[in-house]
């Protein structure tokens, strides 16, 4: 091993080091729920969410909507500080299950019931949630990815609108994910090709934050949870608000917006240990409010 590979991996152990220190102030709570369609794994603040029907691509079934939305439950009851998303097996998720429709039924009640509240939710979590693409977002799995915070891909990884191919429009926020990250004309393209987009070609058009190897993902997810986990997760919690409401407002209403928001964040414990370890030379430990 060269130098500065060595060098590199002992700062990595450094770093993994001083975010285990971190973790240890965070609540303790570790546990591995049992599900059928998907998996849940908390610790130390950490939930990662596994879809896992491998051998279907981990396409969502209304079962497996169940399921999150358990878990989701899970994760909302014990002080969960950020998350990780990905899929077991060799895709990230192919969108809906088709043999799993019901067919005497439009896809306004499937999008109702199940992907809309789910996206909406990801919107609106209180933490960052991360996407950790492995493989192939096809559908609905490919929007359901973008709409996380921060979305990393493996080398190998593809987004796919597939709608198009069965006489469909991209849902799941698709339609809004793909004009806001990528702009309309990449949109339309996406969207009327249903062409695969390889990940670096995603990461060139904005819609992905990261590519990584494939062998180094689920660690590279991981290890980003673990640090977010120890941040200012109620800051982040107004940053994606004021994100979201930023694709909308006018320049003024944004500004007062910060500044509304400004003024909740600067009477939280988190800003004044920051400003403290900041003057004492110190790593803050920030506590989520």
């Amino acid at each position: 091993m060269r130098l500065a590979d060595r060098n590199r991996k002992h700062r990595h152990q450094i770093s993994l080091s001083r975010q285990a220190d971190l973790l240890r102030q965070a609540p303790e709570v570790s546990r591995i729920m049992s599900y059928s369609e998907i998996s849940l794994h908390i610790e130390n603040a950490v939930a990662v969410l596994t879809l896992n029907r491998p051998d279907k691509l981990n396409s969502m079934t209304g079962h497996m909507h169940d399921e999150i939305r358990s878990a989701i439950d899970e994760i909302e009851g014990v002080g969960v500080r950020a998350m990780v998303i990905t899929g077991a097996g060799r895709g990230f998720c192919a969108g809906q299950d088709l043999a799993d429709l019901d067919m005497s039924k439009d896809l306004s009640y499937t999008l109702e019931r199940d992907f809309n509240p789910l996206v909406r939710w990801i919107k609106k979590a209180p933490f960052p949630v991360i996407c950790a693409v492995n493989g192939v977002a096809a559908g609905a799995g490919a929007n359901f990815a973008l709409v996380c915070d921060i979305v990393l891909a493996g080398r190998s990884a593809s987004f796919v609108q597939a709608f198009a191919k069965i006489g469909l429009i991209p849902d799941a926020g698709g339609t809004w994910s793909l004009t806001h990250l990528s702009g309309p004309a990449r949109a339309r393209g996406m969207a009327m090709l249903a062409e695969p987009v390889s990940a670096d070609q995603a990461l060139e058009w904005g819609l992905i934050w990261k590519v990584v190897e494939d062998d180094q993902l689920a660690d590279e997810a991981l290890s980003l949870a673990r640090h977010l986990a120890t941040q200012p997760t109620t800051a982040f919690a107004r940053i994606k608000q004021a994100i979201e409401a930023a694709t909308m407002n006018s320049f003024e209403d944004q500004l007062n917006m910060e500044a509304e928001l400004q003024s909740a964040s600067s009477n939280s414990h988190d800003f004044r240990e920051g400003v403290q370890a900041f003057i004492e030379k110190r790593k803050p430990v920030f506590k989520g409010h």
